[in-house]
């Protein structure tokens, strides 16, 4: 409780403070006692920071709400979080205040403090959603209502509700929340989630896979573990209903920026289709091409598509290049050995509800009107249905990590990782 207040006040500090005309400080000490963190905290929180830098984003988001910052003891790696915001991971960085920040961030919605319709689009790379979106068992219509957009709303409980705080330390911090929902087949649902969002180690990430992290890399990794629990009186099954863990990553697009996910191959008569191609209609051949057991798919957030791919054909690791911007992203979640039920989310009353994709990538577009979320990009995983009898749970890891550094380094990760190179990726479009 004590590191919790610690944390907490340390970081209330960031918003009485005015700004100063000074550049952020390049050299950043090792801290280990907490007078001295709270200190460098105030000192170089007060400065301006350019846009797209963790110290930007930091002091963006401070001056709005109360955040959490978890770091490792060279204060390089770093992670913000805000329980506000369902306690999601907001952003992250690989070279301190004033290194990158690799998450995308709704400014302008995170500014104005309003409540939106339909869905608060606030960004961040790992947020936790339910599934399923749309069908029979949705959480997202009301009973008997249209698929359509006028319709579509994601429940208040994990879009603008807040998450208490169970305990937080400087490289790990515990939420917690308690739903009460109904889907569309009128089955009430009483969930309560346990979230713990933790600090990775990239370079025992990669050791793990047989790889030693170069000297000239720079990484950062976090880890979400979500656990849900039927708090209910009633059996969660294929009659009733079974939610899924959803959980979702926005990131930057550019124009070079690719999504890779590795797949399984083998027949479709017994591993269902390829990908699924035609959430929004169907993916235009210039933007998903299919390689050596990998799906190439353009994450430049200038037209709305998105893919997935099912539980027989799905690996437990995908990931994205960005060539402008030298970022490598891996993303590892957790897939049982053997196939099982997985969430359908498409926008119908549909023949197999739990015959739905494990990974998905979205990237952002145009609407037929003419706005726009974003841009950018997701990538997504979910945990199987949780077929639950009450006081029973099911947990879902999510891991997100981002490495830059020499081309000849990223490469060695990208094709022990996701199976193909940068230049594979390079030239998938060309």
């Amino acid at each position: 409780m004590k590191r919790t207040i610690y944390i907490l006040f340390a970081l209330s500090l960031f918003t009485g403070l005015s700004c100063k005309e000074s550049k952020p400080k390049t050299e950043v000490p090792v801290i280990r006692n907490p007078n001295d963190l709270r200190k460098w905290i105030v000192d170089n929180t007060v400065q301006d920071y350019e846009r797209n830098t963790f110290g930007y984003d930091l002091r963006f988001i401070r001056q709005r709400k109360t955040p959490i910052l978890l770091y490792d003891e060279n204060f390089k790696s770093m992670v913000l979080l805000a329980p506000e915001y369902q306690g999601r991971v907001l952003t992250s960085t690989a070279d301190g205040l004033q290194g990158y920040s690799f998450g995308w961030l709704n400014y302008d919605l995170i500014a104005s403090m309003e409540k939106l319709p339909h869905m608060n689009a606030y960004g961040g790379e790992d947020r936790f959603w339910l599934g399923p979106e749309g069908g029979q068992f949705s959480l997202y219509f009301k009973p008997g209502e249209p698929f359509v957009y006028d319709h579509w709303q994601v429940p208040y409980g994990f879009d603008i509700e807040p998450f208490e705080i169970v305990s937080i330390e400087s490289n790990e911090v515990a939420f917690f929340k308690k739903l009460e929902l109904k889907n569309y087949s009128n089955t009430p649902m009483e969930i309560v989630v346990s979230r713990i969002v933790s600090l990775l180690s990239p370079a025992a990430f990669l050791y793990t896979h047989g790889i030693q992290q170069a000297e000239d890399i720079k990484a950062v990794g976090f880890q979400s573990r979500n656990v849900i629990r039927n708090a209910g009186q009633n059996e969660w099954n294929k009659q009733t209903g079974m939610p899924s863990i959803w959980i979702l990553g926005m990131f930057k697009p550019s124009p070079t920026a690719t999504v890779v996910i590795p797949y399984k191959e083998g027949p479709e008569s017994s591993m269902g289709a390829l990908v699924t191609d035609d959430y929004f209609g169907k993916v235009d051949a210039d933007r998903l091409k299919t390689g050596d057991g990998v799906f190439y798919f353009k994450a430049d957030g200038r037209k709305r598509s998105k893919i997935g791919v099912n539980a027989f054909r799905a690996k437990p690791l995908c990931g994205s290049f960005d060539e402008e911007r030298n970022i490598l992203t891996i993303v590892e979640y957790s897939l049982p050995d053997t196939a099982g039920d997985y969430v359908n989310s498409l926008w119908k009353i549909q023949e197999a509800p739990f015959s739905g994709d494990v990974v998905n990538a979205y990237n952002d577009g145009p609407l037929e009107n003419g706005t726009q979320m974003g841009p950018f990009y997701e990538i997504e995983s979910s945990s199987p249905a949780a077929s639950l009898k009450p006081g029973e749970s099911l947990e879902h890891s999510h891991r997100t990590l981002h490495f830059q550094g020499k081309e000849s380094s990223l490469d060695e990760i990208a094709r022990k990782l996701l199976g193909v190179g940068l230049k594979d990726i390079r030239n998938a479009f060309e």
